[in-house]
């Protein structure tokens, strides 16, 4: 298997896929102004992509050669359709799929996808069988909750792990908690200590809350994960993956000097402003 994730030096700092958000446009504008170690595509229906229908879907897998390593994220409840879908992203030359188990959508959840996956782990599991039949040489992960109405490491995560992994990127709430409480990276160690006893070599990558690439850099510290992916904390910041990009640098004096903060935030908007003009031009474009 050409495992990707093997080569990447820890720790990894990922941007999360979004949907509605993380498309071509994005990751484009993303890719130029402050590149993450790994990408990931929008998710995409493997029912829709196994379809007659699929050259409508085919568009939310477009991507660049500057954004490798990217991963192309599928979410679906039938095996035969993952596996068809996962031949589909490895025959684009994809670097990894990713299996959404942890979208609390409701359309999603009705076709038995995405989060509903925690209420039924052996169709789980047959998916992730199927998808590594898809993808031949190319690696799935899986991105997931912590549970669905409750706490679940001990048993959904645990199931998760004795797959061996490449990747699980874990999002710190439940499915009943949607993102109405703060995440529980409180919990984190207890996920790197199963996974050091079921699957040392799965890289647990930990996701909610996060505003920043500082922040990040704490919690990897703190609560020993591999690596932090990044959600919301991109909106209106291009260059979250490279802080100097964007503004003056720390230690520079910037942040603290009362006669530069109008000038600093002058600068800012115009150049927020620009990229805000670029993206919607290539939105447009492609």
């Amino acid at each position: 298997m050409s495992n990707f994730w093997k080569k990447l030096k820890k720790p990894i700092f990922c941007l999360a896929p979004m949907a509605d958000v993380t498309d071509f446009a994005f990751r484009k504008i993303i890719t130029k102004y402050g590149k993450p170690d790994v990408l990931w595509t929008e998710f995409v229906s493997a029912d829709g992509l196994a379809s007659a229908g699929k050259k409508n879907l085919l568009i939310n897998l477009k991507y660049s050669k500057n954004e490798h390593p990217i991963v192309a994220q599928i979410f679906g409840a039938h095996p035969e359709h993952i596996k068809t879908t996962a031949k589909i992203c490895a025959k684009l030359g994809f670097d990894g799929i990713d299996i959404n188990m942890g979208c609390p959508d409701r359309s999603v959840e009705k076709q038995g996808a995405g989060a509903s996956m925690m209420k039924n782990p052996k169709l789980a599991m047959e998916i992730i069988k199927s998808a590594r039949v898809g993808a031949g040489k190319i690696p799935v992960s899986v991105k997931t909750r912590i549970g669905y109405n409750k706490i679940e490491i001990n048993t959904w995560i645990k199931k998760l792990l004795e797959q061996e992994l490449p990747v699980l990127t874990v999002h710190l709430r439940t499915r009943k908690e949607m993102s109405d409480v703060p995440a529980h990276w409180e919990l984190m160690p207890q996920i790197i200590k199963l996974r050091d006893k079921i699957s040392p070599k799965t890289l647990i990558i930990g996701n909610g809350d996060v505003k920043d690439l500082e922040e990040a850099k704490e919690k990897v510290k703190k609560y020993k994960c591999d690596g932090v992916m990044i959600g919301r904390g991109i909106f209106g910041n291009p260059w979250l993956f490279s802080p100097c990009e964007g503004g003056v640098p720390k230690g520079r004096g910037g942040e603290n000097d009362p006669t530069l903060i109008l000038p600093l935030a002058r600068e800012e908007i115009k150049r927020k402003l620009k990229v805000l003009i670029e993206h919607a031009t290539i939105f447009e474009k492609e």
